[in-house]
């Protein structure tokens, strides 16, 4: 009977197995998916209104800096240069501020000081956005860069810090993993929350799109949205 009982206390209890550590699985997994969201939104507008370039996809402007040098373009080398400062140094600040291992896994809230840091670099950058009439140049266009690919950098680390199996900004390997699952017909459940995740980037970029072609200056909302949501939810979970 003591036996019996220990178990169902490990079950109840945070960092437990059973149904709780499956809550939280499906927590972060929806997390995932909202921020995904943004993260498409985020790419549309820079992309369009900043560059070619990309936000999140550094392996993306890794490609365009290869084909800068081909068109000797200085302006597509800048912009791609500039993008994966931006984001390589959101990343070294998100981890600093959530390390892997810092917290127990079950513990959310400690992917909320990353996302902090996002929210500001976004509001930051909405303010950029609207006083350049959402067409920047020179150079609050490379700043508006810098900023959207450092608050990307940043939610990246808070999505590590989620889960070392969660990704908002990169989904190659996301996308790999469901054909691969799909084709070899082992589309187990966890596939099936890749492909919705991959379906997200796609919804945000198309929202985003459609946001540009309508009411531009709303576009920043978007992501700003996301991270609101994300952080209300954790705040609740906590209490």
């Amino acid at each position: 009977m003591h036996d019996t009982n220990n178990a169902v206390a490990g079950q109840s209890r945070p960092g437990g197995q059973g149904a709780t550590s499956q809550d939280d699985a499906t927590t972060t997994f929806l997390f995932a998916v909202v921020l995904t969201l943004g993260t498409g939104a985020t790419d549309v507008a820079v992309f369009t209104r900043l560059g070619d370039v990309f936000a999140s996809v550094m392996t993306g402007n890794l490609v365009l800096l290869g084909l800068a040098a081909e068109r000797l373009s200085a302006t597509l080398a800048t912009n791609t240069l500039v993008a994966f400062a931006g984001y390589v140094a959101g990343v070294a600040a998100g981890v600093r501020l959530v390390p892997a291992g810092q917290l127990p896994r079950w513990r959310m809230h400690r992917a909320v000081p990353a996302l902090l840091v996002e929210l500001v670099l976004l509001a930051g950058f909405t303010v950029g956005w609207e006083l350049t009439g959402t067409r920047p140049h020179d150079g609050s266009q490379l700043a508006l860069l810098a900023v959207a690919a450092a608050a990307m950098g940043t939610q990246s680390a808070a999505a590590r810090a989620l889960s070392s199996r969660v990704s908002t900004t990169y989904l190659t390997g996301t996308l790999t993993t469901v054909v691969a699952a799909l084709v070899t017909r082992d589309a187990r459940r966890v596939q099936w929350r890749e492909a919705a995740q991959v379906l997200a980037l796609a919804g945000g970029a198309a929202a985003g799109g459609l946001v540009l072609a309508t009411a531009p200056v709303a576009l920043p909302a978007l992501p700003i949205a996301a991270i609101l949501l994300v952080i209300a939810v954790i705040a609740a979970l906590e209490r």
